[in-house]
């Protein structure tokens, strides 16, 4: 009898103790919808309020820390930001998703590839508007190439011709 309550406390205390004893499954924190919004916040985020209770909670959360940190922008930096907040608003769901992943592969790049890129659109900063639309309308009209896999040539050898059945045998030859 008191080898098995000894036992019953001794899987307790060990249950206790284990990380699965203490495991507590917390559901992810709701960000709060655009009418919890404060004045304010509606005011910064005026761009994304027809979409923003579409949002999950990742990309709220993300919103209200840039929404937070407005204030301390200058004047021309917080009308840049909302310039980005409406053109990325017009954006389908998946241009975001292309924006998203050409971001995530320039942050991979070589330093050499972002100075590159960085030189170019430092080039096109500069165009006419006239030649930024037609550039636009360009990409627009269609899909961007990817380019080809880069295969380098080979020479290869040029094959014999093989006959299509076995020479004749001359049968009256010596073997």
């Amino acid at each position: 009898m008191a080898r098995a309550r000894f036992g019953l406390i001794l899987a307790v205390a060990l249950w206790l103790a284990s990380p699965l004893g203490h495991a507590v499954i917390v559901p992810p924190l709701s960000q709060p919808s655009w009418s919890e919004l404060n004045a304010e916040q509606k005011r910064i985020l005026a761009p994304l309020s027809a979409e923003w209770d579409k949002l999950d909670g990742f990309r709220r959360k993300k919103w209200l820390g840039i929404a937070q940190r407005y204030r301390s922008l200058s004047a021309e930096e917080q009308a840049r930001m909302q310039r980005r907040m409406t053109d990325w608003a017009k954006l389908t769901p998946d241009e975001r998703k292309r924006a998203r992943d050409k971001y995530k592969s320039l942050q991979q790049a070589t330093p050499e590839k972002k100075e590159s890129v960085k030189l170019k659109w430092q080039e096109y900063k500069e165009l006419p508007e006239s030649e930024k639309s037609r550039l636009k309308a360009e990409a627009t009209q269609k899909p961007t190439p990817r380019p080809a896999p880069s295969r380098k040539a080979t020479a290869l050898p040029k094959p014999q011709a093989v006959p299509s059945s076995p020479p004749a045998v001359d049968q009256a030859a010596p073997h």
